[in-house]
């Protein structure tokens, strides 16, 4: 058996593990690198950047229908296959490209799930690797369904390979994911229904902007069955039959194709953290202030896998491995985590975004506060492109004047929710984002009458 000494160990090859890997070699540190699947993560190979090259179609026939009789004369036509070529053209590239980069850096590369042995040791690829210091940025990957016929259903992986689209697809799960892909498909002429054991989708977002989506949803053709506990997936000749029980009541569902959407777990179940003595949960791996496992501390986690606060979104990856980083390097910097406003946003049309408190949370923290809540398609920005769904709800502290939640729908949200971002982290009073001069007619100039 071979044997290799490193000065840091990362397991994971997505934007935290590479953001940590290249600032410690740029160091001078001997480091290595591993990911059992290909290099460069979800986001880039098999998440939000594939997916948002779908929406982008999406994006066109949503606006093109609503203009029918407007100027548009006829619906465009689309390819699935030519799209789906045109999403290659951003991920086919990104695992060569990934190594070649890592290997140009004097990186180590293994292409295998590490296993711990002990606190610093690991087997790789039949290596017994020792490390002063171990990451782990292995991000989150498909939570299997804990029911008969579990293998059936594809994910979300599979999803954005499909070479072409069923008549009909059942997704399993009303989170991001099952929304995000339910409206995809449902766009391109899928019959789409999304089964969920909670009672509305996505129980994260506010619940009034939520109402708006699910009719925004539904006008689209997508059925929802909630309160639904889906209990066996089944092959049939040529369909799938889904079971459930709804609220003690059996029911049944068929479709050319199911869709696990159930959620996402840390990708942890390969590492053998108990020999590491490395802390974790179902949340993913416990960490300090620092990022540092409590009980371990030359381990290290970032990214979507850490049990920190901050949400597994990318940009927050990146947050988290500089705060590493600096640990490790010991570098003059901010190393404890200090988590700014995260907005977050489901990528439907019309997209739900949201950032800071909701109304319950405002509450418990105790303060004092006004909300800012309007159904708004009357206005100029929705009106121009006869869209049905704009809506705001602002959540204002009443002595301080500064946003402590925004949560937005609209066809430009996701856009929008980072002039609150912005507001919020530079602590703007409202006043003075009233003052503020934007340019006319634009999305963000109507954050104005927001606040």
């Amino acid at each position: 058996m071979g044997f290799e000494e490193f000065d840091v160990f990362v397991i994971g090859t997505g934007t935290a593990g590479k953001s940590v890997a290249k600032e410690c070699v740029a160091e001078g540190l001997k480091v290595a690198i591993a990911d059992n699947r290909e290099f460069g993560g979800t986001c880039a190979n098999r998440g939000c950047d594939p997916k948002k090259v779908l929406v982008g179609l999406t994006e066109i026939l949503d606006r093109a229908g609503k203009m029918q009789g407007r100027g548009i004369t006829k619906m465009p036509e689309f390819s699935w296959n030519d799209l789906m070529e045109f999403k290659k053209t951003f991920t086919s590239a990104v695992p060569a490209a990934t190594e070649k980069d890592l290997e140009k850096l004097g990186i180590k590369m293994f292409h295998q799930s590490p296993k711990f042995l002990g606190e610093n040791t690991l087997s790789v690829e039949g290596k017994t690797v020792t490390a002063k210091k171990i990451v782990i940025a292995t991000g989150n990957k498909a939570m299997d369904l804990p029911i008969p016929g579990r293998e059936l259903p594809i994910n979300s992986d599979d999803f954005l390979e499909l070479e072409e689209l069923p008549e009909s697809i059942i997704f399993i799960g009303a989170g991001y994911i099952g929304m995000e892909f339910a409206h995809i498909a449902a766009r391109c002429g899928v019959e789409v229904t999304v089964i969920d054991g909670e009672s509305r989708s996505l129980n994260n977002f506010d619940k009034d902007m939520v109402e708006h989506l699910q009719k925004a949803s539904e006008e689209i053709g997508i059925k929802f069955i909630f309160d639904a506990e889906v209990a066996e997936v089944e092959k049939l000749q040529t369909n799938f039959r889904v079971k459930a029980d709804q609220k003690g009541k059996k029911i049944e569902l068929k479709a050319k194709l199911v869709v696990n959407a159930a959620g996402r777990v840390p990708s942890i179940d390969e590492l053998d953290l108990e020999k590491g003595n490395v802390k974790y949960s179902n949340k993913g791996i416990t960490v300090n202030e620092r990022l540092q496992s409590p009980t371990n501390k030359n381990v290290y986690a970032c990214g979507d896998v850490s049990a920190s606060e901050g949400l597994p979104l990318t940009p927050l990856s990146s947050q988290e491995a500089r705060i590493v980083a600096g640990n490790i390097l010991d570098k003059d910097r901010e190393k404890k985590v200090d988590y700014p406003p995260q907005p977050s946003v489901v990528f439907t049309l019309p997209n739900l975004a949201s950032v800071g408190l909701n109304e319950k949370e405002a509450k418990e923290k105790g303060y004092d506060f006004k909300v800012e809540q309007k159904y708004v398609p009357q206005w100029f920005n929705a009106k121009r492109i006869n869209d049905d769904y704009y809506a705001y709800k602002t959540l204002i502290d009443k002595e301080t004047g500064l946003v402590l939640g925004a949560h937005l729908l609209g066809p430009d949200a996701g856009e929008m929710i980072n002039m609150f971002v912005m507001a919020m982290c530079g602590k703007l009073p409202c006043e003075t984002l009233k003052g503020m001069i934007f340019s006319y007619p634009s999305w963000a100039s109507d954050i104005k009458a927001m606040v």
